[in-house]
């Protein structure tokens, strides 16, 4: 293929991926505004009317700055990509002769930043404005700034001896780098998720056990009923930036340990947290982050492969205003192909994530010996969040990692009823 094929086909499918999104978007507002006037009949025990129109005017409200976020960006990358501006950045970090790792280490880390940069208002008009007006931003600005530079920080870090092995395997072994470079990145990510509960996490938040008390035996028993094995039961201040509430269990081995944001507890009882925390468990009990770690584990090698076999690509390079091939170029280039090329998976990788939830559903209602607890937790947690209780079946198939809330309910409650029947898990 020519350079100039290659990037009409590439401007075909990134103008594809941000109409289809910005038009499930659109599906979804209108979907809210038709049903704004009347509370789903499956919540009105539980949901006033002027929470449920609260609910939509904040998704509304999101919904609108991701149409005009999207834009935005879009319009920034076309601008980068047409004006050559990635090869013209490449010649420019090379007047400055540095050895060639370091020179493209440094170019990733710029078009990285350039991105992160750009980006940067729309975060702030999101957290600051949007989160504030409806009640649930708590950041400050400065700890605003002391996370962006922690996390830019982090990224570098990290980030270094992932690029400096792979341009090393680049040269030491040109036909199977790939794989050698895959198994290097595997194990580096086994490491971060050994220590990220232990170093990682705590430069962010503030981790404090679950102090004494019936919610700690209570959980306590829950985990040993359950053969969960813990380092421990933990708090993270999750109210200093937001009064969005989770809870997860992080960390491999004997760092694995489960976290409950301080809003959680504030906001849910103790029958409700227990049921909360029996979902993420049948995570864990399930192997579902095993599962997706392996998936995860094969798309990188696939698209490791698939580099390999771009990176003496001469006309893709011209494509995107490169002079000539490089092995740290065709990285950039992956950024900005690799969205627009695979977009059209995203529904299989939720549906795949949404079998896992209502699988962890199960789980936990069979734990429970019920489904009240989690199903008031969850309709607790919904009205908390504002989230939104009628999304357009497009969108929520497409977006949504989790069901909507009414098909976990409904699913949670046949669960209960084979339960009952003496069926079970």
């Amino acid at each position: 293929m020519t350079a100039e094929s290659i990037l009409i086909l590439y401007l075909l499918f990134f103008a594809g991926e941000l109409i289809f999104e910005n038009i499930l978007s659109f599906l979804n507002i209108r979907n809210i505004q038709r049903y704004s006037d009347a509370v789903p009949e499956d919540f009105r025990d539980c949901v006033d009317l002027n929470l449920h129109r609260k609910q939509g005017e904040y998704t509304k409200a999101h919904l609108r700055w991701d149409i005009v976020s999207s834009i935005c960006s879009g319009g920034f990358v076309l601008l980068i990509v047409l004006s050559g501006a990635l090869g013209r950045l490449d010649l420019l970090i090379g007047k400055l002769a540095l050895p060639q790792y370091i020179h493209g280490i440094i170019y990733l880390f710029s078009v990285t930043l350039i991105f992160r940069i750009f980006s940067l208002p729309f975060s702030i008009y999101s957290q600051f404005v949007i989160e504030n007006r409806y009640g649930f931003n708590t950041t400050t600005g400065k700890l605003f700034t002391i996370d962006l530079i922690k996390g830019l920080a982090l990224s570098a870090i990290l980030a270094f001896p992932i690029l400096y092995g792979t341009f090393r395997f680049i040269d030491a072994f040109p036909d199977y780098w790939w794989l050698y470079t895959f198994i290097f990145i595997t194990l580096v990510q086994l490491v971060i998720s050994i220590i990220y509960p232990l170093i990682i996490a705590p430069l962010f938040n503030k981790f404090t056990p679950l102090e004494d008390g019936p919610l700690k035996d209570t959980l306590t028993a829950l985990a040993r009923k359950l053969s969960f094995r813990t380092r421990g039961i933990f708090v993270m201040d999750g109210s200093r930036r937001s009064r969005h509430s989770n809870a997860y269990f992080t960390g491999l081995g004997k760092s694995k340990r489960i976290v409950l944001f301080d809003t959680l507890i504030n906001s849910l009882t103790e029958d409700q947290v227990t049921a909360v925390l029996s979902h993420e468990i049948g995570h864990e009990k399930r192997r579902h982050v095993l599962k997706r770690l392996a998936v995860s584990s094969m798309f990188l090698l696939l698209g490791l492969y698939i580099i390999s076999l771009l990176m003496g690509s001469g006309p893709l390079f011209s494509a995107f205003g490169f002079s000539g091939t490089s092995p740290y170029g065709i990285f950039v280039i992956l950024m900005f192909c690799a969205s627009p090329f695979t977009f059209m998976l995203t529904p299989l990788m939720t549906a795949w994530s949404r079998k896992h939830e209502y699988d962890a559903d199960r789980f936990a209602v069979n734990a429970m010996g019920g489904a009240e607890g989690l199903k008031s937790g969850l309709i607790t947690l919904s009205k908390e969040n504002l989230s939104n209780l009628t999304p357009h079946k497009l969108y929520s198939f497409y977006h949504y990692s989790h069901p909507t809330l009414s098909e976990r309910i409904s699913a949670m409650e046949k669960t209960a009823e084979e339960i009952r029947g003496g069926e079970g898990i």
